[in-house]
């Protein structure tokens, strides 16, 4: 005779139970010490999983790995933390471009110009097209997340000796930590390392494991370089059925830096972030859509729902503490269309009449980077 009852989810733990008890001790005697803690949950999860390594016997130089990969990571948490609330661009390109390339100047253009916006600026630290980027958006603009290498990957003098320069042993807590502080991705021309960036951003969009945000290629003015990779994307990955048409929706090419920035700003003019409750996504804004505007919504993207219609929502069960003031829209989203969510944000931000100025901050809170001397200056000039 079969059970009826529901069946419960075993919760993660050792099965040994003394130290499961000590493990409960001492995730509350560390709240005891710092108060509440909100993850505190996980935390107990992440201590039977490093006692867990033990039981298992793990090798030294894996728990080697492990270990150092866990303290960059903290590292590069407790540095980022303080500017939770402004916005931030990756610039990538290559670190061999010298001051009088074209897309130097491009670069230190471009640096300048999300400075002047109120964003911030993360680059590898290194020279080339990342000192560019760092020296148009100024020393206080600026984060470094550099890798250690044999060569190249030195700090550049505008980030070298910042608090806000992280140095990476693993190029994987690196990229990590990319993903999460990004909230736009800029690429400038480089090597094998600016195309691994580029496509695994591209890769983690279309696929729903990364956050949907703007991935702008910047030429230099009337270069080709990203116009000759785009030609490729379309004859060979679109043209064989590789991606989607709606793909290349995720990606904008120019050798216009005011073009670069405009499209990075237009992605924020009305939408400004989304979270999965469940299997529905809300989409949070900052003006509501109205009635007839869900109307056309719904008429145009039917395609992209699992079931029902897209409508205007209040905050949603989990995510309603994390930015409470904002409007919302929830839908049933079919994630095999993230290049049709990147339509549909992109209509929803037609919506807004007003010209682009600078994003609502994030955290519900207006915060105002105070500018550089030089990214004044760099913002006059242009």
């Amino acid at each position: 005779m079969g059970n009826d009852r529901p069946s419960r989810r075993r919760r993660y733990a050792l099965r040994e139970p003394e130290l499961d008890r000590a493990i409960e001790e001492l995730v509350g005697r560390a709240e005891e010490h710092f108060g509440e803690l909100g993850g505190a949950e996980l935390l107990r999860q992440m201590l039977v999983s490093v006692i867990g390594l033990a039981r298992e016997g793990v090798r030294g130089g894996d728990l080697k790995l492990l270990n150092s990969a866990i303290k960059e990571l903290r590292h590069a948490l407790r540095v980022f933390e303080p500017y939770r609330g402004v916005r931030k661009v990756s610039v990538f390109g290559s670190a061999r471009t010298l001051p009088e390339h074209a897309d130097w100047q491009q670069a230190e253009r471009f640096g300048a110009r999300m400075s002047a916006e109120g964003w911030m600026t993360i680059t590898g630290g290194g020279g080339g097209i990342m000192e560019a980027a760092q020296r148009g958006a100024g020393r206080d603009n600026s984060f470094g997340v550099n890798i250690r290498l044999p060569f190249e990957q030195h700090p550049n003098p505008v980030i070298a000796d910042d608090p806000k320069l992280i140095n990476f042993r693993y190029f994987f807590s690196r990229k990590v930590t990319f993903v999460k502080e990004s909230h736009a991705i800029a690429l400038f021309p480089g090597g094998f390392g600016t195309h691994d960036e580029g496509f695994e951003a591209l890769t983690l969009i279309q696929t729903g494991k990364g956050e949907m945000l703007p991935v702008v290629f910047v030429d230099a003015p009337g270069g080709s370089y990203w116009r000759d990779w785009e030609e490729y994307v379309r004859t060979h990955l679109h043209d064989g059925d590789m991606i989607s048409p709606a793909d290349l929706s995720l990606f904008h090419v120019t050798d216009d830096v005011n073009d670069a920035v405009r499209e990075i700003l237009r992605f924020y003019r009305n939408y400004h972030s989304s979270r999965y409750v469940g299997d529905t996504l809300v989409v949070r804004l900052c003006h509501a859509p109205s009635e007839a505007q869900l109307d056309e919504l719904n008429a145009e993207f039917a395609d992209v729902l699992e079931s029902g219609a897209i409508e205007a929502t209040g905050p949603v069960g989990p995510e309603a503490e994390e930015v409470p003031g904002l409007a919302r829209i929830a839908l049933r989203f079919n994630r095999h269309s993230v290049g049709r969510l990147r339509q549909l944000i992109d209509r929803l931000n037609d919506f807004i009449d007003e010209p682009e100025t600078r994003l609502p901050a994030l955290e519900h809170q207006i915060v105002e980077q105070p500018l550089t001397p030089d990214a004044e200056r760099r913002r006059d000039e242009l």
